[in-house]
């Protein structure tokens, strides 16, 4: 799948080393080490997601959220997923940061 994507998006990509290409989609999986953290996290990105009108598919069991993200409407990868992905990397940095 990466084939198909673009130069632009494969050299973004490289900054977001955590994320992988999975059917097309952008995809990370968090650990959060409970639910209600897992919750809060979930949270916290509905509310970038929401700020750019771009929101993800994901999942949450307990204390793990997987995340997909995909342009619908493009069919691909686009810059947009990679903004969003990059906000959420911050996200998790933070409540990771804040924990230690």
């Amino acid at each position: 799948m990466r084939a198909k994507l673009d130069a632009e998006i494969l050299q973004e990509l490289q900054k977001l080393p955590a994320w992988k290409v999975v059917n097309g989609k952008l995809r990370r999986s968090f650990d959060l080490g409970d639910f209600i953290a897992a919750f809060g996290f979930m949270t916290q990105v509905a509310r970038q997601a929401e700020m750019i009108n771009h929101h993800p598919e994901w999942s949450n069991i307990y204390k793990t959220v997987v995340i997909d993200l995909t342009t619908h409407s493009q069919g691909r990868i686009t810059p947009l997923d990679l903004e969003l992905a990059g906000k959420i990397d911050v996200i998790f940095e933070e409540i990771v940061n804040a924990k230690l």
